[in-house]
């Protein structure tokens, strides 16, 4: 009997983590951030892609025409870009992965500073992240999306 009396004096809390990483105003600043960040190389990206499709539609409508030396160039070419499109996308999305590794850890960090004070200011003996179920009444990710707003 006392264990399910020390239970049901414990005070209990939950914040969603994906709420916060979605919704608090730090989150959706760095989401902000690294798209200005990354948008000259997404433009970048772009127009590479758009010489892709144009020097492909190229060969496919002056292929069988041109002398086949200079088909040969154009082909050889459209290789060059293609592998140097693809390289350039690989090391965008590992530098965007990263950077938004980095700004993710940095709200963690920050967010669980803000639990941790809630935890010690309203005297809740755990809180939780991750749970299969979770009641509304203990549901306090309001609370810190509020008090990362705050700060």
């Amino acid at each position: 009997m006392a264990i399910g009396h020390a239970v049901a004096d414990t005070k209990i809390g939950f914040v969603n983590t994906e709420r916060v990483f979605r919704e608090a105003a730090p989150a959706q600043r760095a989401q902000k951030q690294l798209e200005k960040e990354f948008a000259p190389r997404v433009q970048d990206l772009q127009n590479m892609a758009k010489q892709v499709r144009d020097l492909q539609a190229s060969l496919d409508k002056d292929g069988l025409t041109m002398k086949e030396s200079d088909r040969r160039n154009k082909e050889r070419d459209l290789e060059n870009l293609n592998r140097d499109f693809q390289r350039k996308q690989r090391e965008f999305r590992e530098d965007q992965n990263m950077r938004t590794s980095q700004e993710m850890a940095a709200i963690q960090e920050r967010a669980n500073r803000v639990i941790q004070q809630i935890a010690e200011t309203d005297k809740f003996d755990l809180i939780l992240q991750e749970a299969v179920y979770v009641s509304p009444r203990i549901d306090i990710t309001d609370k810190v999306l509020k008090s990362l707003t705050d700060k």
